[in-house]
């Protein structure tokens, strides 16, 4: 046989091989996906049964969701403080950076990645909506954004923006943009700068596991709620140095007629909205 026939013969056996491999992975992932819905279907029923009205077409699932370590980059961080007031000097003060431009403002970042920054009155103003002004700033920010809601009090009007990660909401990273007479006067949130590959990089368990979890913990008087209207797959952002290293944990975010809770994946630990993880 010559060599250029035994070249074709080899590869149409390796393209065999790849196309066994590869139909083998469908079919694996395929009865994962019939494996979980199935569960989701089991925990809705035990929780109907329970007392909690839920379907499984509330429960959202994102099953590329792994654990992942995030680092503090300074870079970054000057980034957002020139997207929000151009130029700006920069003070070293140990843990926490700031930068100033005197007619506009300052802006303060912290290890944990928690931030703020105070703008003099009438330097961003939101003639054509506010919604449009933060989404303007959002974007030159270099922010991902999942979700974006606003609340008006008598005084204020404050777009309150849930982070991301690669279409994964990140449940306790949350930015608020407060104006004020047309104004805007502070951007006050947690923004992560760095995320990089966790060696204990775990993905997230099946929604079901979380769902029974938090009825037990219904059940054992921590919350009282009679209705879920939403499972959500996610992160939450959990700090674990001085220096701003942390990690993304998957999560899931459940949205009762009550209230809303994160549960951790990992230690199957609840939180109402608003508590410090």
């Amino acid at each position: 046989m010559n060599v250029p026939k035994i070249k074709t013969i080899a590869i149409v056996v390796l393209v065999l091989i790849n196309a066994f491999f590869g139909a083998v992975i469908i079919i694996d992932r395929t009865d994962d996906l019939h494996e979980e819905r199935q569960a989701i279907e089991y925990a809705c029923a035990v929780m109907r049964s329970g007392g909690i009205t839920i379907y499984p077409d509330a429960v959202i699932t994102n099953n590329t969701i792994r654990k992942m370590r995030t680092v503090r980059e300074d870079g970054a961080e000057a980034m957002i403080a020139r997207a929000a007031l151009g130029q700006t000097v920069m003070t070293d003060l140990g843990v926490i950076f700031r930068y100033e431009n005197e007619q506009r403002g300052t802006a303060e970042f912290y290890s944990a990645g928690d931030f703020e920054i105070r703008f003099s009155h009438g330097v961003i103003r939101n003639e054509n909506g506010t919604l449009r002004a933060v989404q303007d700033l959002v974007r030159n920010m270099g922010f991902e954004t999942a979700s974006q809601s606003v609340s008006v009090s008598q005084e204020f009007e404050t777009v309150t923006v849930i982070e991301s990660y690669k279409g994964a909401s990140i449940f306790n990273c949350t930015t608020e943009f407060t104006f004020s007479g047309g104004s805007l006067q502070t951007i006050i949130g947690r923004h992560i700068t760095g995320v990089e590959p966790a060696e204990d990089g775990a993905r997230i368990m099946q929604a079901g596991t979380a769902l029974l979890g938090f009825l037990a913990w219904v059940r054992s008087g921590n919350a009282e709620c009679t209705k879920i209207d939403k499972v959500e797959a996610g992160y939450q952002h959990r700090v674990s140095g001085s220096f701003g290293e942390g990690v993304l944990a998957p999560a899931w975010l459940i949205t009762t007629d009550t209230a809303r809770y994160i549960i951790d994946d990992e230690t199957g630990e609840i939180w109402p909205i608003g508590q410090t993880l």
